[in-house]
């Protein structure tokens, strides 16, 4: 197998997190690169036609993407513990990774606007607007902190990503503050190899 990923990417982490925890990281050669909304990838294009990563090309050959579906079919392949659970617990589990994955969604939109748009075309509205997003989510997230625990889970991981990322690329808007239990998850969870392998950069 072979991940087309960005190591800045909070949705690729995620991945290579969950294949760390899985005992699945050996098999997939890891292949770095760059993308960006506004530069075209012709290698990513190729496996994924919306240009986005992460994308895990299978044994088969076939493109999967995006990252939510690469963790479940990692999911399938391995033998240990499910990292999506089954029965009642599955959709708090799956609803909580999606509002991960949506902080994250609203986070890198932000650090476009900052980073790649001209400050000219800027609109601070709908900057703002991202960042409702991200702060309602992490109120969201703080509320049921506690029970980020037990075995992981994909919504552990995502939320780990998310807070990485956090820290990663808008350091400046101090999430720790008014989220304690979210930082205590953080930092334990942080410990985890696979979290200390996979550090954006």
């Amino acid at each position: 197998m072979k991940l087309i990923y960005a190591g800045a990417s909070p949705f690729a982490r995620k991945v290579r997190v969950l294949a760390l925890e899985a005992g699945l990281a050996a098999g997939i050669e890891m292949l770095d690169t760059a993308v960006l909304p506004i530069k075209e990838n012709a290698e990513v294009n190729r496996a994924n036609p919306l240009g986005k990563i992460p994308v895990l090309i299978t044994a088969e050959g076939e493109a999967l993407f995006d990252s939510r579906v690469i963790c479940e079919y990692l999911d399938a392949l391995q033998s240990g513990d499910a990292f999506f659970p089954h029965g009642a617990e599955r959709w708090t589990c799956l609803t909580r990774a999606a509002l991960a994955d949506g902080l994250m969604d609203a986070a890198l939109l932000v650090r476009y606007e900052g980073a790649i748009r001209p400050e000219a075309l800027q609109w601070q509205d709908w900057k703002d607007g991202q960042l409702g997003k991200i702060h309602r989510a992490l109120d969201a997230l703080e509320a049921i902190a506690s029970e980020l625990q037990g075995p992981v889970d994909i919504a552990q991981i995502a939320v780990a990503c998310a807070l990485g990322y956090l820290d990663f690329r808008l350091s400046h808007l101090g999430w720790r503050q008014g989220h304690p239990g979210l930082e205590r998850f953080f930092a334990a969870f942080s410990e985890r190899e696979s979290m200390k392998a996979t550090v954006p950069a």
